[in-house]
Protein backbone atom coordinates (compact mmCIF):
# COMPACT_ATOMS: atom_id res chain seq x y z
CA UNK A 1 0.00 0.00 0.00
CA UNK A 2 1.52 3.20 -0.66
CA UNK A 3 2.25 5.30 2.21
CA UNK A 4 0.52 8.83 2.25
CA UNK A 5 2.59 9.96 5.19
CA UNK A 6 5.98 9.57 4.33
CA UNK A 7 7.33 11.78 6.81
CA UNK A 8 5.94 10.16 9.86
CA UNK A 9 7.73 10.22 13.19
CA UNK A 10 10.16 12.82 11.84
CA UNK A 11 10.43 16.11 12.68
CA UNK A 12 10.70 19.28 10.25
CA UNK A 13 11.44 23.01 11.33
CA UNK A 14 10.48 25.61 8.97
CA UNK A 15 11.70 29.39 9.45
CA UNK A 16 9.72 31.94 8.09
CA UNK A 17 6.68 30.23 9.21
CA UNK A 18 4.73 32.97 9.74
CA UNK A 19 3.67 33.41 6.14
CA UNK A 20 4.09 32.94 2.47
CA UNK A 21 6.44 29.81 1.60
CA UNK A 22 7.13 29.25 5.27
CA UNK A 23 3.67 29.23 5.82
CA UNK A 24 2.93 27.08 2.84
CA UNK A 25 5.43 24.22 3.59
CA UNK A 26 4.75 24.06 7.33
CA UNK A 27 1.51 22.93 6.08
CA UNK A 28 2.36 20.70 3.55
CA UNK A 29 5.43 18.92 5.67
CA UNK A 30 2.27 18.54 8.28
CA UNK A 31 0.17 16.98 5.69
CA UNK A 32 2.94 14.63 4.97
CA UNK A 33 3.15 13.16 8.42
CA UNK A 34 6.48 14.92 10.03
CA UNK A 35 5.64 16.94 13.39
CA UNK A 36 6.60 20.31 12.30
CA UNK A 37 8.19 22.95 14.50
CA UNK A 38 6.97 26.37 13.59
CA UNK A 39 9.97 29.62 13.63
CA UNK A 40 9.55 33.21 13.12
CA UNK A 41 9.21 36.32 15.29
CA UNK A 42 5.48 36.87 14.82
CA UNK A 43 4.70 34.65 17.87
CA UNK A 44 0.26 35.26 17.13
CA UNK A 45 0.85 33.88 13.63
CA UNK A 46 2.73 31.37 14.46
CA UNK A 47 0.65 30.34 16.97
CA UNK A 48 -2.37 30.10 14.94
CA UNK A 49 -1.08 28.31 12.27
CA UNK A 50 -0.15 25.47 15.03
CA UNK A 51 -3.77 25.35 15.87
CA UNK A 52 -4.79 24.98 12.40
CA UNK A 53 -2.18 22.07 11.99
CA UNK A 54 -3.36 20.37 15.06
CA UNK A 55 -6.78 20.78 14.33
CA UNK A 56 -6.18 18.86 10.96
CA UNK A 57 -4.68 16.00 12.81
CA UNK A 58 -0.81 17.13 13.09
CA UNK A 59 1.57 17.90 14.92
CA UNK A 60 2.91 21.47 15.51
CA UNK A 61 5.38 23.23 17.76
CA UNK A 62 5.75 27.14 17.67
CA UNK A 63 8.75 28.70 18.52
CA UNK A 64 9.27 32.42 18.31
CA UNK A 65 13.20 33.93 17.57
CA UNK A 66 14.89 36.52 15.52
CA UNK A 67 17.07 34.13 13.65
CA UNK A 68 19.57 37.04 13.61
CA UNK A 69 20.86 36.46 16.67
CA UNK A 70 22.89 33.54 16.71
CA UNK A 71 22.35 32.17 20.35
CA UNK A 72 18.17 32.83 19.15
CA UNK A 73 18.41 30.63 16.38
CA UNK A 74 20.96 27.87 18.51
CA UNK A 75 18.26 28.02 20.86
CA UNK A 76 15.29 27.20 18.70
CA UNK A 77 16.94 24.29 17.21
CA UNK A 78 18.14 22.84 20.97
CA UNK A 79 14.49 23.36 22.38
CA UNK A 80 13.11 21.47 18.85
CA UNK A 81 15.33 18.05 20.28
CA UNK A 82 14.52 18.52 23.71
CA UNK A 83 11.20 18.78 23.31
CA UNK A 84 10.33 16.21 20.44
CA UNK A 85 13.50 14.12 20.84
CA UNK A 86 15.23 14.52 17.09
CA UNK A 87 15.38 16.90 13.83
CA UNK A 88 15.22 15.43 10.29
CA UNK A 89 14.22 18.45 8.28
CA UNK A 90 15.24 22.24 8.04
CA UNK A 91 13.50 24.11 5.77
CA UNK A 92 15.35 27.89 5.61
CA UNK A 93 12.45 29.93 4.49
CA UNK A 94 13.10 33.56 6.14
CA UNK A 95 13.59 35.95 4.13
CA UNK A 96 13.55 39.76 2.96
CA UNK A 97 14.19 41.51 0.02
CA UNK A 98 14.58 44.98 -0.21
CA UNK A 99 15.26 46.65 -3.72
CA UNK A 100 16.15 50.27 -5.23
CA UNK A 101 18.59 52.32 -6.30
CA UNK A 102 22.17 51.42 -4.59
CA UNK A 103 23.19 55.20 -4.43
CA UNK A 104 20.33 56.35 -2.16
CA UNK A 105 19.43 52.80 -0.38
CA UNK A 106 19.70 52.75 3.39
CA UNK A 107 22.71 50.65 4.43
CA UNK A 108 20.81 49.77 7.28
CA UNK A 109 18.20 47.79 4.50
CA UNK A 110 21.14 46.11 2.69
CA UNK A 111 22.25 44.76 6.85
CA UNK A 112 19.04 43.46 7.19
CA UNK A 113 19.03 41.64 3.82
CA UNK A 114 22.82 40.25 5.08
CA UNK A 115 21.29 39.53 8.49
CA UNK A 116 17.99 37.42 7.87
CA UNK A 117 19.08 35.96 4.42
CA UNK A 118 22.25 34.73 5.24
CA UNK A 119 23.10 34.90 8.74
CA UNK A 120 20.02 33.42 9.91
CA UNK A 121 20.22 30.84 7.40
CA UNK A 122 23.84 30.06 8.96
CA UNK A 123 23.03 30.24 12.20
CA UNK A 124 20.28 27.49 12.41
CA UNK A 125 21.84 25.24 10.03
CA UNK A 126 24.91 25.33 11.86
CA UNK A 127 23.13 24.90 14.95
CA UNK A 128 21.06 21.58 13.35
CA UNK A 129 24.08 19.69 11.85
CA UNK A 130 24.94 17.39 14.26
CA UNK A 131 21.01 16.92 14.68
CA UNK A 132 20.77 15.82 11.10
CA UNK A 133 23.80 14.03 10.98
CA UNK A 134 22.52 12.29 13.73
CA UNK A 135 18.85 11.94 12.44
CA UNK A 136 19.93 10.29 8.96
CA UNK A 137 21.57 7.38 11.28
CA UNK A 138 18.64 6.11 13.41
CA UNK A 139 15.54 7.52 11.20
CA UNK A 140 13.92 4.54 9.12
CA UNK A 141 14.70 6.44 6.12
CA UNK A 142 18.22 6.79 6.60
CA UNK A 143 18.22 10.13 5.68
CA UNK A 144 17.69 13.70 6.88
CA UNK A 145 16.97 16.67 4.61
CA UNK A 146 18.15 21.13 4.23
CA UNK A 147 16.26 22.81 1.94
CA UNK A 148 17.41 26.32 1.36
CA UNK A 149 14.84 28.74 -0.40
CA UNK A 150 16.86 30.92 -2.43
CA UNK A 151 15.43 33.06 -5.53
CA UNK A 152 16.18 33.02 -9.60
CA UNK A 153 17.92 35.95 -8.36
CA UNK A 154 20.40 33.68 -6.94
CA UNK A 155 21.71 32.54 -10.50
CA UNK A 156 21.16 35.84 -12.29
CA UNK A 157 22.17 39.18 -11.46
CA UNK A 158 19.86 41.94 -12.35
CA UNK A 159 20.01 45.95 -11.31
CA UNK A 160 18.86 47.50 -8.60
CA UNK A 161 19.05 44.37 -6.83
CA UNK A 162 22.97 44.06 -5.72
CA UNK A 163 22.99 42.97 -3.04
CA UNK A 164 19.81 40.60 -2.16
CA UNK A 165 21.31 38.86 -5.49
CA UNK A 166 24.93 38.63 -3.21
CA UNK A 167 22.57 37.07 -0.30
CA UNK A 168 20.64 35.08 -2.68
CA UNK A 169 23.81 33.68 -4.60
CA UNK A 170 25.26 33.49 -1.05
CA UNK A 171 22.51 31.21 -0.24
CA UNK A 172 23.44 28.96 -3.28
CA UNK A 173 26.66 28.67 -3.67
CA UNK A 174 26.68 27.48 0.49
CA UNK A 175 23.87 24.53 -0.08
CA UNK A 176 25.59 23.32 -3.08
CA UNK A 177 29.11 22.95 -0.94
CA UNK A 178 27.48 21.55 1.62
CA UNK A 179 25.91 18.89 -0.31
CA UNK A 180 29.27 17.62 -1.22
CA UNK A 181 30.43 17.69 2.09
CA UNK A 182 27.43 15.96 3.70
CA UNK A 183 26.45 13.39 1.03
CA UNK A 184 28.31 10.39 2.89
CA UNK A 185 26.68 11.00 5.41
CA UNK A 186 23.29 11.06 4.41
CA UNK A 187 22.27 14.72 5.08
CA UNK A 188 21.11 15.83 1.84
CA UNK A 189 21.16 19.90 1.19
CA UNK A 190 19.16 21.45 -1.74
CA UNK A 191 17.93 24.83 -3.04
CA UNK A 192 14.56 25.90 -4.33
CA UNK A 193 14.53 29.25 -6.62
CA UNK A 194 11.37 30.69 -7.11
CA UNK A 195 10.77 33.60 -9.74
CA UNK A 196 7.82 35.55 -8.53
CA UNK A 197 5.31 34.41 -5.94
CA UNK A 198 2.56 35.68 -4.56
CA UNK A 199 4.13 36.62 -0.87
CA UNK A 200 4.69 39.67 1.38
CA UNK A 201 7.91 40.14 0.33
CA UNK A 202 6.25 42.84 -2.55
CA UNK A 203 4.92 44.62 0.75
CA UNK A 204 8.54 45.48 1.71
CA UNK A 205 9.29 47.41 -0.97
CA UNK A 206 9.80 51.38 -0.73
CA UNK A 207 6.53 52.54 -2.73
CA UNK A 208 8.13 53.78 -5.93
CA UNK A 209 9.85 50.40 -6.15
CA UNK A 210 6.92 48.67 -5.67
CA UNK A 211 5.20 50.54 -8.14
CA UNK A 212 7.41 49.76 -10.71
CA UNK A 213 7.68 46.02 -10.25
CA UNK A 214 3.49 45.75 -9.81
CA UNK A 215 3.73 47.72 -13.68
CA UNK A 216 6.53 45.61 -14.67
CA UNK A 217 4.40 41.81 -14.08
CA UNK A 218 1.38 43.08 -14.30
CA UNK A 219 -0.07 40.42 -16.74
CA UNK A 220 2.14 37.44 -15.13
CA UNK A 221 0.49 34.99 -13.64
CA UNK A 222 2.38 34.81 -10.27
CA UNK A 223 3.47 31.55 -8.51
CA UNK A 224 1.69 30.95 -5.12
CA UNK A 225 3.24 29.94 -2.07
CA UNK A 226 2.02 26.26 -2.41
CA UNK A 227 3.66 25.95 -5.82
CA UNK A 228 7.12 26.35 -3.95
CA UNK A 229 5.49 24.18 -0.99
CA UNK A 230 5.41 21.28 -3.25
CA UNK A 231 8.48 21.11 -4.42
CA UNK A 232 10.15 21.13 -0.80
CA UNK A 233 7.75 18.48 -0.05
CA UNK A 234 9.00 16.54 -3.63
CA UNK A 235 12.74 17.15 -2.47
CA UNK A 236 12.40 15.84 0.99
CA UNK A 237 9.52 12.59 0.50
CA UNK A 238 11.96 11.26 -2.09
CA UNK A 239 14.16 8.24 -1.08
CA UNK A 240 17.05 7.78 0.28
CA UNK A 241 19.04 6.89 -3.34
CA UNK A 242 17.09 10.03 -4.71
CA UNK A 243 18.92 13.59 -3.97
CA UNK A 244 17.13 16.80 -5.54
CA UNK A 245 19.64 19.23 -5.57
CA UNK A 246 18.55 22.58 -7.30
CA UNK A 247 14.66 23.13 -8.51
CA UNK A 248 14.76 26.39 -9.88
CA UNK A 249 10.44 27.25 -10.32
CA UNK A 250 9.32 30.50 -12.52
CA UNK A 251 6.04 31.23 -13.18
CA UNK A 252 5.08 30.36 -16.96
CA UNK A 253 4.74 34.01 -17.97
CA UNK A 254 8.15 34.85 -16.35
CA UNK A 255 10.77 35.78 -18.61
Amino acid sequence: MLDTTPLRSTVALVTGASSGIGQATARRLAAEGATVVLVARRQDRIDLLAKEIVEQGGDALALAADLTDAVAAAGVVAATVEQLGRLDTVVNAAGVMLLGDSAQAPLHEWQQMVDVNLKGLLHVTKAALPHLVDAATTSPRQVADVVNISSIAGRFAIPNAAVYNATKFGVTAATESWRQEFARRNVRFSVVEPGLVETELMSHQQAPVRERMEARFADVEQLRPDDIAEAVAYVVTSPRRRAVAEIVIRPTDQV
